[in-house]
């Protein structure tokens, strides 16, 4: 497969060392990938490792996984093999069964980078493979974006070497190599998108238009030429980045549209988010941040969630835990999901720190907890003036997704502290205080 080395040096896809996992159904394509690789390990100074994933969906698939590790070892290769209830995944997770394969699959993947048993993942995608994926993105709505299909190389670690290789000659290679492989009989069940646009679409498309996979694809090159150039031209600096949550300044919006979706693209990236997003999310996310009120809320696949928060809009990937509190106030630390540590100790001295707060414990009713916000909440802000706590909330710019999970201590409905934002005028302290507590909060 003398374009697939080709491609190899021009992308520069492995480099001598590479511990390269490669993922083997025990089909057609992987086993040509695979035995490609082993083939040409000492050429590439590379480890090559075969990786089977029993998805789960058939009852005989364990044959699979017979097969692949039986040439794995004529091969010479260290064999893996995973097992994962995707018809399970699916239904825990509402999604479809080629989803949950996916993710299962991935998962898998992900994990043996992760531990360092490989440096790289080798997939098995082809022209053919590109093709299909272009227009399957653009059914979606996909845009642009999807249009570009396929990376040659995504995240660093996931490598598509065969991503210029025909069909044709990956026949022509199993023929001339002698190597078996098996047929999944699923892959002709057009019940799957893939399998539709394969044996149906791609099939008719082909009839008509033979140079049909070369046109395509060539589409997608130069849709990526084009992206890139735009790319280039786009400072989100401003764009703030935390675990799995951004915040883009809601300017940002006012942009044409092909800088807005571009900006969007990036932040969802920037917090893992890679795929299922089409152009009906990015049209609602910019709908919120034009239009919508402050804490207004929209939700994404994957369970990512968008908040417009006064001059930003947020996109947060962090699945939020439900919990309760009910914490009497004394010295020592306890911890709160969502939010943080709260480290409560008795201090002689009482220097200003960013997340520390200080109040006189002797004016504070024993009955006292710490817990969150509830219906009819009052507070006395330090220096004065009492109102409801969601108005203060409100006056702080505290954004509405923050609000429950933000640790008060109270008593019925008075409101003593906020931790990490400000106490009561009734619990501060003399200016001939000696003794007091501080409450800091590590987030």
């Amino acid at each position: 497969m003398l374009s697939t080395i080709e491609f190899i040096d021009k992308q520069k896809l492995i480099k001598a060392g590479d511990v390269i996992g490669v993922g083997v159904s025990g089909g057609s394509d992987s086993m040509a990938l695979l035995s490609f690789l082993a083939e040409n390990q000492q050429k590439y100074d590379i480890e090559v490792i075969a990786i089977h994933v029993d998805h789960g969906i058939r009852e005989n698939s364990y044959m699979d996984a017979d097969f692949v590790k039986e040439k794995a070892k004529e091969l010479g290769v260290r064999f893996y093999k995973f097992r994962i209830d995707a018809p399970k995944l699916a239904k825990d997770k509402n999604v479809s069964l080629e989803t949950a394969a996916r993710d299962g699959r991935y998962g898998v993947f992900n994990t043996l980078l992760r531990k360092g048993v490989v440096d790289k993942i080798a997939l098995a995608h082809h022209a053919l493979d590109q093709a299909e994926t272009i227009l399957m993105h653009i059914f979606r709505g996909a845009g642009v974006a999807g249009a570009k299909g396929m990376e040659p190389i995504r995240d660093h670690v996931y490598i598509r070497p065969m991503l210029t290789t025909t069909k044709e000659e990956i026949l022509n290679y199993l023929s001339e190599h002698q190597i078996e492989y098996v047929d999944d009989y699923t892959n002709s069940d057009t019940s799957y998108n893939r399998n539709y646009v394969r044996n149906v679409i791609m099939k008719d498309i082909l009839k008509r238009w033979p140079n049909a996979v070369n046109a395509i694809t060539a589409f997608g090159q130069s849709v990526t030429d084009d992206d890139e150039y735009i790319n280039s031209h786009i400072y989100a600096d401003a764009m703030m980045f935390e675990d799995k949550l951004v915040r883009i300044p809601s300017s940002y919006f006012l942009y044409p549209n092909s800088i807005v979706t571009r900006v969007i693209f990036k932040a969802l990236k920037g917090i893992g988010i890679t795929c299922d997003i089409e152009r009906k999310h990015l049209r609602a996310i910019k709908d919120l941040a034009i239009n919508g009120a402050n804490g207004n809320r929209l939700y994404l696949p994957f369970d990512a969630i968008v908040f417009k928060e006064y001059d930003y809009v947020t996109i947060s990937n962090r699945k939020q835990e439900e919990t309760t509190l009910n914490q009497p106030f004394k010295c020592g630390e306890f911890e709160v999901a969502n939010f943080g540590k709260v480290n409560i100790k008795r201090v002689k001295s009482f220097e200003p720190c960013e997340g520390r707060l200080y109040i006189d414990y002797k004016k504070l009713p024993k009955s006292a907890v710490w817990r969150f916000r509830q219906d009819g909440d009052m507070f006395t802000k330090f220096g004065g003036g009492t109102k409801k706590l969601k108005s203060y909330f409100i006056d702080k710019k505290i954004p509405v997704r923050q609000r429950d999970n933000i640790p008060v201590l109270a008593d019925g409905n008075e409101v003593y502290a906020i931790a990490g934002v400000e106490i009561s005028e009734k619990v501060k302290l003399d200016e001939n205080a000696t003794l007091g507590y501080m409450i800091e909060v590590k987030k």
